[in-house]
C-alpha cells in the first residue's frame, strides 16, 4: 500500500522524535501520531463549527488519557475498564491547557478540545512530554485560530548536572521536575517540583529549556508549512466599542475606581452590583446588548484596576507593589487530630489538618509506570463554595483543587523524613475557609506548621507566596506586585507561585493570561517571592511553632520498628496469617512486615506494643538451652504439658521435670490456661522443643 501520509523527524535530546500526519485521526481539525522513542501519543484538535451560546469564557477542554495496555497491564477492579482520570493525567491536561490557552483568541467561544491518548509507554521517554509536544502541534496545524506554535521541554537533575528531557527513573529520583513551555520570544509555563535549588540554579534551568524549545518551534514551523491548514473564520464574541463608550457615559470611569478600589471583597462585589444593576436599566430594550452586560462590567473592571496600577502604582486594597497582606498563624486549633495549623493572609485562610498511619496506608498507584507506585505523603486541597460567598453543592474535587494540592505536596517532599527516620504514612488536609487568592500557597504554610505540630520532624520549614504582573504596550512596560489578591490575579496578567525553604526553590506553577515573559519579569518575580518567603518564615511562621515538636501527639499512633531474619518472616505470619493475626488479636496492635524484614508494629497503647514486640522476638529467636519463657498451659498429656510461650510456638514439659516433688498425674499441678515459666532445655527426639518447670531456678538466666 503507497504511504499517503508525511512523516517529519527530529533529534530531540539524543532520541528520536517523529511525527505522522495524515496517517490516522483525519476527521479532527489537527491530528498528530506521536512517537518519542517507543513512546506513543495520539494527540488531536478538534473544535465545534459554531460558538456555544451563553457563556462568557472559551470552552477549551484538554484530555490526557492513559491507556494501560501502553505498560502491558489490564485494569484492575471488577470493571477492567480505565475508569475516571487519574491524578497524574489531570496533572498532565493542567500542564498542557495553562500554556496553550492564552494563544487561542479571547472572543473565541467555539468548543475546542485537545485529546491526548498515551497508546504505548517507553520508559526513556515520558509520555506526558510527548503529549505536550503533540497537542501544540495538533493545533498548529489544524484550522482553529491559534497564535502559536509553542513548545515543551522538560529538565531534570542527577548529581548536580541538568538533564534534557529525563527518563521516567530520572524524573522521579532526581533533585529537579522542571517543565518549561515558549513562544518564539517568551517563556508561557513554568511547573518545577526541586529539592531546594538556588534561585540562579532554577534560572539557568529555565533558559535552558528555553532554548530547547527553539528548535521544537522551528520543526513545528515546517511541519506546518508543509502541512497546514488555513485557520478558519470564526464569530466574535468581543464586546462593542460603542458598548463600552455608553457605558463609560452612564458610570464615569471614576466611579468605577471608587467602586473597586477596597480591601473588603464583599463591598466591592456589593458596588459592582449595584453598577450592574443601575447598566441593566439603562439597557432594558437593547438585548444584544444586555447579553453581553457581564463581560462588559468585568472587562471595564479589568481595565480599571490595570490602568490605576500599571500608570499610578495604585493596588485595590490600598498596598505598596511589595506589600504583604496582614499575616496571622496558630497551631493547635483542633483538639484530637494528630497536628493542625492555620495561616491567614488578608481574606485568604487555610487550616491544614495532619494524619499519621503504618506505612501501610500508603496510597498504591495503579498508572503508566512499570511498577505500582506507593504515595507516602499526601496532600489533598479542598475549595468549598461558602470560601467565596458563593453557594453550590460539593462534587468532590475538580481540576483546580487536584491541582493545587498536587502544588502543594511537590513543594513539601523534599523536606520530609525519610522513612527510616519516621515510618508512618502522612496525609495532610488543607480547608480553605476564605479565599481571596493564592490559597495554594497559603495551603503550604499551614501544612509546614501542622506537620511540625503533628511531631513530623521536617527538615526544614517552607512557605509559599505569588506575585502578579499587570503589563502596558510594551514589553519594558510593566509591574510585578507582591502577593496578589484575588482581583489582581483575575484582572492581571500573571500567578507566579514559589514555594521553597530559606535555602532554596521547592516549586513553581506560573500561569499567564498573556503571550509570555521576558527573562527580567521572570527574575524579578523569583526575586520578589524569596523576599516575601523569608519574610513569612522569619516574621509569621517561626513564632507560631519553631521545630518540629519531639514526640507525636497523644491521639496519634506509635510506631516500633525492629528487624528480624528475612527468612523468619514465615514464622512470624505462620501459615495463613495464624500466628500473625493471634499477636494482633492478643495485643491490639497493627503489624506490617516487609520482605527485607523490617517490622513496624503501629498501637497506641505502649505496653501492648511491647508485648508484641517481645513475641515477635520471642518467635524470631534460634532457641537454646538455658532460655527462660513465660508460658500458658494448653494441652495436658499423661506423659507432660503443652507450653505456649508465643503465638503459635509450643513446647513440652514431660512429668518429670513438672515439679522437684514426684507426681503421679500433671492435673495434679496444673489446670488448662495456667500461666508458668519454663527454661529451655532444648529439643527431644521427635524435634520438638523441651522445657522444664522445676530448673527454672537453676537457669543462670
Amino acid at each position: 500500500m503507497e504511504k499517503n501520509y508525511k512523516t517529519f523527524t527530529m533529534d530531540l535530546a539524543g532520541r528520536t522524535l517523529r511525527v505522522d500526519i495524515g496517517r490516522v485521526g483525519k476527521q479532527a481539525n489537527g491530528c498528530a501520531f506521536m512517537q518519542y522513542g517507543e513512546t506513543t501519543v495520539l494527540s488531536t484538535a478538534t473544535a465545534s463549527d459554531k460558538p456555544r451560546e451563553g457563556i462568557d469564557f472559551f470552552p477549551l477542554s484538554v484530555e490526557y488519557e492513559e491507556k494501560l495496555y501502553a505498560v502491558g497491564k489490564i485494569p484492575g477492579g471488577f470493571n477492567k475498564r480505565e475508569g475516571k482520570a487519574s491524578e497524574n493525567a489531570v496533572l498532565t491536561s493542567r500542564v498542557i491547557d495553562r500554556p496553550m490557552r492564552p494563544l487561542f483568541p479571547k472572543d473565541y467561544r467555539n468548543d475546542v478540545t485537545l485529546n491526548n491518548m498515551v497508546m504505548s509507554v517507553d520508559p526513556a521517554c515520558r509520555p506526558e512530554l510527548v503529549a505536550m509536544i503533540g497537542s501544540a502541534i495538533a493545533t498548529c496545524i489544524s484550522d482553529i485560530p491559534f497564535d502559536g506554535p509553542c513548545a515543551m521541554t522538560q529538565i531534570g537533575m542527577i548529581d548536580g548536572e541538568f538533564v534534557v528531557n529525563p527518563s521516567q527513573e530520572q524524573w522521579k529520583v532526581g533533585d529537579l521536575n522542571l517543565t518549561v513551555a515558549s513562544t518564539r520570544e517568551k517563556v508561557i509555563m513554568i511547573e518545577a517540583g526541586a529539592n531546594e535549588i538556588p534561585e540562579d540554579k532554577m534560572l539557568e534551568a529555565i533558559y535552558m529549556a528555553h532554548e530547547i524549545n527553539q528548535s521544537l518551534i522551528a520543526f513545528i514551523d515546517d511541519i506546518v508549512s508543509q502541512v497546514g491548514k488555513e485557520k478558519h473564520v470564526y464569530t466574535s464574541c468581543a464586546v462593542p466599542e460603542e458598548m463600552f463608550e455608553a457605558i463609560k457615559d452612564i458610570v464615569s470611569p471614576e466611579e468605577m475606581e471608587e467602586a473597586v478600589f477596597t480591601d473588603e471583597k464583599q463591598v466591592r462585589e456589593e458596588n459592582i452590583r449595584k453598577i450592574t444593576e443601575k447598566l441593566e436599566e439603562a439597557f432594558a430594550d437593547n438585548e444584544e446588548w444586555l447579553a453581553l452586560l457581564g463581560e462588559a462590567v468585568y472587562q471595564y473592571q479589568k481595565k480599571t484596576v490595570r490602568k490605576m496600577i500599571l500608570k499610578d502604582h495604585k493596588r485595590p486594597d490600598g498596598r505598596e507593589i511589595t506589600q504583604i497582606r496582614p499575616l496571622a498563624a496558630e497551631v493547635d486549633l483542633i483538639p484530637r487530630v494528630h497536628g493542625s495549623a492555620m495561616f491567614t493572609r488578608g481574606q485568604t485562610q487555610i487550616c491544614t489538618v495532619t494524619t499519621l498511619a503504618p506505612l501501610s496506608e500508603m496510597q498504591r498507584i495503579d498508572g503508566l509506570d512499570e511498577n505500582e507506585v506507593n504515595k507516602r505523603y499526601m496532600h489533598h486541597y479542598n475549595f468549598p463554595s461558602y470560601s467565596v460567598g458563593e453557594t453550590k453543592p460539593s462534587r468532590g474535587p475538580g481540576r483546580r483543587e487536584i491541582g493545587h494540592g498536587a502544588l502543594a505536596e511537590r513543594a513539601l517532599v523534599p523536606v520530609l523524613p525519610s522513612e527510616e527516620e519516621f515510618p508512618y504514612a502522612i496525609r495532610t488536609v488543607s480547608e480553605t475557609f476564605e479565599s481571596n487568592g493564592s490559597t495554594s500557597q497559603a495551603s503550604i504554610c499551614a501544612s509546614t506548621m501542622s506537620l511540625m505540630a503533628a511531631g513530623v520532624p521536617i527538615k526544614k520549614q517552607v512557605a509559599g507566596i505569588s506575585c502578579g504582573l499587570v503589563t502596558g504596550e510594551t514589553d519594558e512596560d510593566y509591574i510585578v506586585l507582591t502577593d496578589i489578591q484575588g482581583l489582581e490575579d483575575f484582572f492581571g496578567d500573571m500567578d507566579f507561585k514559589v514555594a521553597g525553604t530559606h535555602d532554596g526553590i521547592t516549586a513553581i506553577q506560573m500561569d499567564i493570561k498573556i503571550h509570555g515573559l521576558t527573562r527580567p519579569i521572570v527574575e524579578e518575580a523569583i526575586r520578589r517571592t524569596k523576599e516575601a518567603r523569608e519574610y513569612i518564615l522569619n516574621e509569621v511562621m517561626t513564632p507560631a511553632i519553631a521545630e518540629p515538636r519531639k514526640e507525636v501527639g497523644p491521639y496519634a499512633p506509635k510506631i516500633i520498628s525492629i528487624q528480624i531474619d528475612p527468612e523468619k518472616i514465615g514464622d512470624v505470619v505462620g501459615q495463613r496469617g495464624k500466628t500473625i493475626n493471634e499477636i494482633i488479636a492478643r495485643t491490639g496492635v497493627k503489624i506490617d512486615i516487609t520482605d527485607d524484614g523490617k517490622v513496624s508494629i503501629c498501637g497506641t497503647d505502649s505496653d501492648m506494643m511491647n508485648k508484641a514486640v517481645e513475641m515477635v522476638k520471642i518467635i524470631t529467636t534460634e532457641f537454646e538451652e538455658g532460655q527462660v519463657f513465660k508460658g500458658i498451659v494448653v494441652s495436658i498429656k499423661e506423659f507432660g504439658a503443652f507450653i505456649e510461650f508465643a503465638p503459635g510456638k509450643e513446647g513440652m514439659v514431660h512429668i518429670s521435670k513438672i515439679s522437684r516433688e514426684r507426681i503421679n498425674r500433671v492435673e495434679d499441678v496444673l489446670t488448662l490456661g495456667d500461666k508458668v515459666t519454663v527454661v529451655c532445655l532444648g529439643k527431644d527426639k521427635m524435634g520438638r522443643l523441651s522445657f522444664s518447670m522445676k530448673d527454672v531456678a537453676q537457669s543462670p538466666r
